[in-house]
């Protein structure tokens, strides 16, 4: 198979496979496949994990049948196959998240999610949580941002406007996986995490039109 959309049982798999789908075309990349199927999972050249909801949730559906997803996914990880993560597919990468004491993550790599604080202060005016609307991120010069330059800039200088609703960020302990932060008031969000072939994004690309399209586009063209 080609390219599998893991199926967490969590939301928003519908616009992702729709946006997946076109982006595919555009870059040759074959059908993609939702699945919750380990088999389907470990024989595919490509990994794409979406999710919209808690990390509890997530967890618990990486722990189902004795953790038989969770184990996949590391292990394709660990054999380099390109894996894009999306909201929740980045989060839960790392071991623990202030959402859900208790909770394990996939920990692939050693790092806790933590929450945006609710005192930002940005002019004079207090910033909501979640963090909810387009920001811009901001490629770094890291190991991380070299390794996600390829698709995060692919025709522009810099990755571009995408869309984000969130209340947590991931924050690795090796700062070098960061690819790119976004601005929320006077605090530097986590917006992508890259490491080789791995890329994983808080914002959404499914629902940031023209860049999100590219984004995905860039990524399934890895390798072909």
């Amino acid at each position: 198979m080609e390219l599998a959309i893991v199926d967490l049982g969590l939301g928003n798999l519908r616009s992702v496979e729709k946006a997946v789908t076109v982006a595919a075309e555009l870059a040759g990349a074959g059908t993609p496949i939702v699945t919750h199927d380990v088999d389907a999972i470990a024989h595919a050249k490509r990994i794409i994990v979406p999710g919209q909801g808690a990390f509890r949730d997530g967890a618990a559906a990486l722990a189902r049948d004795g953790g038989a997803i969770g184990q996949v996914i590391r292990e394709a990880i660990a054999r380099g196959t390109p894996y894009l993560g999306i909201c929740l597919g980045l989060q839960l990468l790392l071991d623990e998240s202030d959402e859900a004491p208790g909770a394990r993550g996939l920990g692939v790599y050693r790092g806790a999610v933590r929450r945006i604080p609710d005192d930002l202060v940005f002019e004079g005016r207090r910033l909501k949580v979640p963090h909810m609307g387009w920001n811009e991120p901001h490629l770094l010069s890291t190991r991380g941002g070299a390794a996600a330059r390829d698709v995060l800039c692919t025709d522009k200088p810099g990755p571009g406007w995408f869309y984000f609703v969130h209340s947590y960020h991931a924050m690795p302990d090796d700062p070098e996986l960061v690819a790119a932060t976004a601005t929320y008031g006077c605090l530097e969000i986590t917006a992508a995490l890259a490491d080789g072939p791995l890329l994983a994004t808080q914002f959404h690309p499914e629902k940031s039109q023209r860049a999100g399209l590219s984004l995905l586009e860039s990524f399934l063209r890895r390798g072909l």
